[in-house]
């Protein structure tokens, strides 16, 4: 950024602060958003709107060094045009729902696409943070570079954190090359099958980048150096009879589950629920329809089952269940957290926004 620029920051910044000041004082609410891209994931929440996206651009990119920053209402789409240009990515593949998702976004929500069972989720890409908290102060934690892991654990604090604890100012994430090679496979197989295959592959030195199971179907995506995908296509052509889905078609069927475009999504009839469980788990019982990603890690379900019924089988199979969109979302979104995290939440609420003043109750009522 030239200083003309940079001093454009700074004028949005003190803008910021003098609103997040104001609203401090009078204890009033400010309603974090960006883009608006995930505006139904979470509880109802009110306040006066903070909009970051004025709050915009491409802070320091080091193709070489792996990172880039930028400031948050910085458009996703904007980010991942330019690691596009030099071959590189968001390796955890953040969805934007067809919507103008901006960079703090995409870390206050926390979610990760199809990739994430291989290479990681969003907190794990996040370098560095800064921050605004209640008070009108610009905080910063982590660095830069991925040896510095100074704070490096109060960054991850803001990932998933849906804004509650202050405003993000800008994100340094590292980046990765675009795999040499990918190839994607499909072959009939009912699902509890599938979770055998996925779980049993998962222990072997396989390539796999994202899998998703639906439909009477298993789809597993290799990725990286062209021997190591081609010898996996080779085995799975003589063990399974697999069909390689044309790449066009692939690139189409993976930007498609993960902006949640994909047929299964379409039903917006019933709730949708995001069951995170131990790959091994088994199906269960719950009535309605799941598609399955991240080896077996990740269940979305549409369904119309009573959502303490849905929490109680996730509970028993060593999981949780988010109530993702849709649905009597009287009953909360969010899994309850047991007594003990629920204190600490409340105590890291207090440390960042004592006032209460940022996103109160999106995530939970009384957060």
């Amino acid at each position: 950024m030239n200083a003309d620029s940079l001093d454009a920051v700074a004028d949005v910044l003190q803008s910021l602060r003098t609103t997040i000041v104001r609203a401090a004082r009078d204890r009033a609410p400010l309603r974090i958003r960006g883009g608006g891209s995930k505006d139904f994931l979470g509880q109802q929440f009110d306040g006066d709107l903070l909009d970051t996206r004025p709050l915009a651009g491409i802070l320091s990119y080091e193709p070489t060094e792996l990172v880039i920053t930028a400031l948050a209402g910085t458009p996703l789409a904007q980010v991942e045009a330019l690691l596009a240009e030099h071959g590189q990515m968001l390796a955890f593949e953040p969805p934007s729902f067809g919507g103008p998702a901006t960079v703090g976004g995409v870390v206050a929500a926390g979610l990760s696409g199809p990739r994430r069972a291989s290479v990681g989720a969003v907190r794990d890409f996040v370098l560095g943070l800064g921050c605004m908290d209640a008070q009108g102060r610009e905080l910063q934690f982590g660095g830069q570079v991925m040896k510095n892991v100074a704070g490096y654990d109060v960054s991850r604090l803001m990932c998933g954190a849906m804004g509650i604890l202050g405003l993000i100012t800008q994100v340094s994430l590292k980046v990765l090359p675009r795999p040499a090679a990918e190839a994607t496979i499909m072959f009939g197989c009912d699902a509890s099958q599938a979770l055998t295959l996925l779980n049993t592959w998962g222990g072997q030195p396989l390539p796999i980048s994202a899998s998703v199971v639906g439909s009477g179907s298993l789809v597993v995506r290799f990725s990286g150096a062209r021997a190591a995908v081609d010898a996996a296509l080779s085995r799975m052509n003589h063990d399974h009879a697999a069909r390689r889905v044309p790449d066009d078609a692939a690139a189409q069927l993976w930007a498609d589950l993960r902006e949640h475009r994909a047929a299964f999504f379409s039903d917006t009839g019933r709730a949708l629920w995001r069951l995170s469980l131990p790959s091994t788990a088994p199906l269960g019982s719950l009535p309605g329809e799941q598609c399955i990603e991240w080896g077996g890690a990740l269940r979305w379900l549409k369904s119309d089952a009573d959502p303490a019924d849905v929490r109680a089988a996730a509970s028993a199979a060593g999981g949780s269940a988010m109530l993702f969109q849709g649905g009597d979302r009287s009953a909360g979104v969010f899994h309850p957290l047991p007594a003990p995290l629920l204190a600490l939440h409340r105590r890291l609420k207090q440390q960042f926004d004592a006032p209460g003043i940022f996103n109160p109750g999106r995530m939970y009522t009384d957060l």
